[in-house]
């Protein structure tokens, strides 16, 4: 337990209740699972049953997920996964929250838990994946040459996360979607293969499979590091150093603190100022609701929008979450 049950004056009654703190977890295991869409209707039942709230994607390959709830839920949902044979090895990436993150809870069936879309050259990385590095051992690796020259270090991210924050040195690909990630290693990196491939993701999920991908491209030393950013993040000896930035994350919060040193920089500028920023809000507009990196003087400036189209759509009428174009507010939690 991170703090006592803080007692609160309802308001109605005047008498005190008991509010338990709430946290979020963060996990992911590749693990097969028999009859996959069945497990999925029962364990939405069973995240309903203890109050939990987040998306969680289930397959034959395993399962992914994201969840907030009181302490004591989200410790019964985790004894629950030591308690079976198929998740017992699960690692949780644990957060202290002041309220829930998603507004609602959503377990779905997915072919795959990450989409990578490799078709007949689908591959499981309990079969086949790149080697993990803890966290010493990544920023030793990150500190013992230079990117490009002794390694090629690749962020396997989507552009939106990565222009919020990095490693230093790292590629970015300018892709929207992992699905994308075959075709660009296969344009970029073919005569990359003989080289050390340092890869990481926001926890690690992503580059399970992909650095299986890249070892079955016939790239020759790959490595990973487990548990992603946020363990990094969360490591008491790195610190996160050598992460500039912010790292973007699928909940409300859109974005943690990973460098814990004195050496940090915000590498992420306002799209309408290009002054440094690392507010992230959706345009207003609903039927676009693209990412973007706004600060309060560039919403000022321009309005909560990424385009002049959107905010001429916008002050034609079409449904925006500002009544007037250039108008300030906070941006809405995307749920997508």
């Amino acid at each position: 337990m991170n703090d006592p049950m803080m007692p609160i004056e309802s308001p109605s009654s005047g008498e005190f209740e008991t509010v338990e703190p709430l946290q979020v977890l963060l996990y992911y295991n590749y693990t097969p699972i028999t009859d996959a869409e069945t497990f999925t209707v029962e364990h939405k039942e069973f995240c309903d049953s203890l109050g939990l709230r987040g998306r969680i994607l289930i397959g034959d390959e395993g399962i992914n997920g994201t969840v907030s709830g009181t302490e004591s839920a989200c410790q019964a949902y985790m004894d629950w996964f030591a308690s079976d044979s198929r998740f017992m090895d699960t690692e949780f990436k644990i957060d202290p929250t002041d309220e829930h993150l998603f507004p609602k809870l959503s377990v779905k069936y997915r072919e795959e838990i990450v989409a990578l879309h490799l078709g007949e050259d689908d591959l499981h990385p309990r079969d086949l994946t790149g080697r993990h590095l803890s966290p010493l051992e990544w920023r030793e690796a990150l500190k013992a040459g230079s990117p490009g020259e002794d390694y090629v270090l690749i962020d396997v991210r989507n552009d939106y996360e990565s222009d919020l924050g990095h490693f230093r040195g790292a590629l970015k690909p300018p892709l929207n979607n992992f699905r994308d990630f075959p075709e660009w290693v296969r344009e970029t990196l073919a005569d990359k293969k003989d080289k050390k491939i340092l890869t990481y993701c926001t926890g690690g999920i992503r580059c399970e499979k992909f650095s299986g991908f890249l070892r079955q491209e016939g790239f020759e030393d790959v490595s990973q590091l487990h548990g992603g950013i946020i363990n990094y993040g969360k490591d008491d000896e790195t610190k996160g150093e050598l992460f500039d930035g912010l790292c973007y994350v699928f909940d409300k919060r859109i974005s943690v603190e990973i460098n814990r040193t004195d050496d940090k920089r915000v590498v992420s500028r306002c799209a309408v100022t290009g002054e440094p920023s690392v507010r992230y809000v959706n345009c207003a507009l609903f039927s676009c609701n693209g990412r973007m990196i706004l600060s309060e003087e560039g919403e000022a400036q321009f309005g909560r929008f990424c385009s002049d189209e959107c905010k001429a759509r916008a002050a034609a009428g079409e449904r925006s979450s500002v009544e007037v174009p250039g108008a300030t507010g906070e941006p809405e939690f995307d749920d997508r």
